[in-house]
């Protein structure tokens, strides 16, 4: 007989590993979603205490809080459906790692450029410990 992981009373039995990718994976949906409706609620604030870099425009500081309110309804749903972890961790590992990116060639614009840095080392140890995440979510289940 076999046991599907896609139950979430199952996946939440399974132990360890399951247990820290799912802590993982909570803990990044709450930061979508803190930092969508942070962006969505006050854009002027999260420009002058997190996004530094160029222009303001509150309409596109709406709009990226659009795309991290689905990361984070994504990610909460990969917290039930454990066949969602691999495609969802996969593309927010990608998301991360391209805005890892953005923020290094971009390093230069901040003001104050202490920010700069700061969001370029911060994004680079959240990549790394969603592909640590990526990784967990793509080793089979002990007992499967």
């Amino acid at each position: 007989m076999s046991v599907s992981l896609d139950q979430p009373e199952i996946a939440a039995r399974a132990g360890g590993a399951v247990g820290a990718l799912a802590v993982g994976i909570g803990v990044f949906a709450v930061y979508h979603l803190a930092l969508a409706a942070f962006m969505a609620l006050a854009p002027d604030a999260f420009y002058t205490a997190v996004g530094p870099f160029g222009a303001y425009n509150d309409h596109y500081i709406r709009d990226l809080a659009s795309y991290n309110a689905a990361i984070a309804a994504a990610l909460a749903v990969a917290l039930v459906r454990v066949s969602w972890r691999v495609p969802v961790l996969a593309l927010v590992t990608l998301q991360f790692a391209l805005h890892t990116l953005n923020h290094l060639l971009d390093v230069h614009r901040a003001d104050p450029a202490w920010i700069g840095w700061f969001d370029f080392i911060s994004l680079t140890a959240a990549t790394l410990l969603l592909a640590w995440l990526l990784r967990a979510a793509r080793r089979p289940a002990v007992g499967a």
